[in-house]
């Protein structure tokens, strides 16, 4: 009975010294191959591949006993997928903990207003960390792969920041751009004045791509999108140098030039009544509202002043006096 009761205290002993060990080795730092240890989890990977992929990207432990930390922890299966950064001083606890938050690394892709779908791609392009799914695939073959086969890129997804956690597909974030300009769209036409010459919301997306190229400055927007409303509601030529400026592509060198105006596209609103096909870039918020709620007034003109603000007019010779003073020099 000596015997056994002496071989119980050992065992407990041992018991005692490992869990101590075990409570020790959570809270102590684990050892870094560098000050700081990247690792991206692909989506389905499991713990124990987890445990060895950050053993290799250069968290110096076994990775048997990783593994065992993060079943014992009962909490294995939370760990997410993405991507993370440790720095020097994480320690076991910490690291499990920052993979069950999903403490990722985030990079960002900022689409700003008025931008084109040609620089959409650019962008996509350039952002670091992104899998450039699209690289290889057509406008139209995008288009299908976001569910919306047939449907024209230009000014379908909402200029914002993005976040992305890094080896994210580049589809990924343009499926959330382009949910946004749904979302945004569709509230900004739930909420439009009566009796607009729109017939649908993508109407109101085209006409919204206008005043965002058109506007100089912020207190302006509204006017402007009246002139254009105006002009709509009347049957006349919306006459708009952005629309040109689209239609001429690449083609375009920074010169807008007499022929341009009269070389007939489907976006040259000299030549063509009505509106564009498509819109002609990314409309923000701000144009959306106005497009859809444009200030009450006649004008069916404007004209730049030089400051980045227009001089709006009710008529043909009010705004030819406005170009005399403000684009001719004339007193």
């Amino acid at each position: 009975m000596k015997w056994l009761l002496r071989a119980l205290l050992v065992l407990l002993l041992i018991a005692a010294l490992a869990a101590g060990a075990i409570w020790q080795w959570l809270r102590s730092p684990l050892t870094l191959t560098a000050p700081s240890v990247e690792l991206s989890i692909e989506p389905g990977t499991n713990p124990a591949e987890v445990a060895r992929a950050w053993v290799a990207a250069g968290v110096q432990t076994d990775a048997r006993v990783l593994y065992q930390w993060f079943k014992w922890s009962g909490q294995a299966r939370q760990i997410r997928a993405g991507s993370y950064e440790v720095h020097a001083g994480v320690t076991p606890r910490a690291l499990l903990d920052k993979m069950v938050r999903g403490d990722q690394i985030l990079e960002q892709l900022r689409l700003i207003e008025g931008w084109n779908w040609r620089q959409v791609r650019a962008a996509l392009a350039a952002a670091p960390s992104l899998k450039a799914k699209t690289a290889a695939m057509s406008d139209a073959e995008i288009m299908a792969a976001l569910g919306e086969p047939g449907v024209a890129p230009e000014g379908r997804f909402f200029p914002d920041t993005y976040a992305y956690s890094r080896g994210v597909s580049d589809l990924t974030v343009l499926k959330r751009a382009r949910e946004a300009m749904r979302k945004r769209l569709a509230d900004a036409w739930s909420k439009r004045q009566p009796d607009l010459p729109l017939k649908s919301a993508e109407e109101a997306l085209i006409l919204a791509s206008i005043v965002e190229k058109e506007t100089g400055t912020p207190a302006d927007r509204s006017r402007v999108a009246a002139v254009f409303v105006n002009r709509l509601r009347i049957a006349m030529p919306l006459q708009t140098d952005p629309t040109v400026i689209y239609g001429l592509g690449e083609r375009f060198d920074g010169n807008l030039r007499k022929r341009d105006l009269l070389a007939d596209t489907p976006f040259n609103t000299y030549t063509r009544g009505g509106l564009p096909p498509t819109p002609i870039a990314m409309p923000g918020a701000a144009s959306l509202q106005a497009a859809l709620n444009p200030a009450p007034v006649k004008s069916l003109y404007f004209v730049a002043r030089g400051d980045g603000s227009s001089e709006f007019s009710d008529d043909l010779p009010a705004h030819n006096r406005a170009v005399n003073k403000y684009q001719r020099g004339a007193q």
